[in-house]
């Protein structure tokens, strides 16, 4: 589920400080409510987070704490793929991992890649600008959150490209920035070999990445 809440004091870091709220709404709809909350001077006092969430445009949007078991599989199986094509080229993470893209923008991506000419981007521990590829995989109540809001932070940021992985369809929509705007550069199924127009190292076969997903049923 995903929920927001306006914000009014942002600064870096990760651990929150919370003033008291109302129990959660576990309905399906959106929606936001007021609360305050501040980051600490040291980033990581408090490593063991219980709380996932995302800010955008300085709204908090409040995530599912854990994923299914069919989108962990697809973040592993992409991410062990792109390591082993990418590692002399750039680093590969998988969330929970904010990337910073200003004060009211940290946003979670499910994979992401990192060049070694864009490095510059990582300050010790934190992620702070925009990465070179970035993998949002689609839950059952998030396609609006990653294809609409998530999608409109990437494209402003300058991200140069983005890819949506729908489990159940087993498709991945692949977007690709050109003169500042996000343009499908297609839509491609396990019958395709999916490869960056940007990074060289980037080719995943698709066959063998949805059949992570569906090998443990059988």
């Amino acid at each position: 589920m995903i929920k927001a809440t306006n914000s009014s004091v942002i600064n870096e870091g990760r651990n929150v400080q919370m003033c008291p709220r109302k129990p959660s709404d576990k309905t399906n709809t959106v929606k936001e409510q007021p609360e305050s909350f501040s980051w600490p001077n040291d980033l990581y006092e408090s490593p063991l987070i219980e709380e996932r969430y995302e800010m955008i445009n300085g709204i908090r949007y409040d995530l599912s704490p854990s994923p299914g078991l069919d989108h962990q599989l697809l973040a592993t199986k992409m991410s062990s793929v792109m390591h082993d094509t990418c590692q002399s080229n750039g680093i590969v993470v998988v969330a929970p991992m904010d990337v910073h893209l200003d004060e009211d923008n940290v946003l979670q991506p499910d994979v992401i890649y990192i060049s070694n000419e864009n490095m510059d981007i990582v300050h010790g521990q934190k992620i702070e600008g925009p990465p070179d590829l970035v993998v949002e995989i689609l839950s059952p109540r998030s396609g609006k959150h990653d294809k609409i809001r998530k999608k409109a932070v990437y494209e402003h940021f300058g991200i140069p490209e983005f890819w949506v992985v729908d489990p159940p369809h087993e498709t991945v929509d692949q977007f690709v920035l050109d003169k500042g705007n996000y343009h499908l550069h297609g839509t491609f199924s396990e019958d395709h070999l999916l490869i960056s127009p940007k990074l060289a190292c980037v080719h995943i076969d698709l066959k063998t990445l949805f059949q992570e997903k569906i090998e443990y049923r059988q």
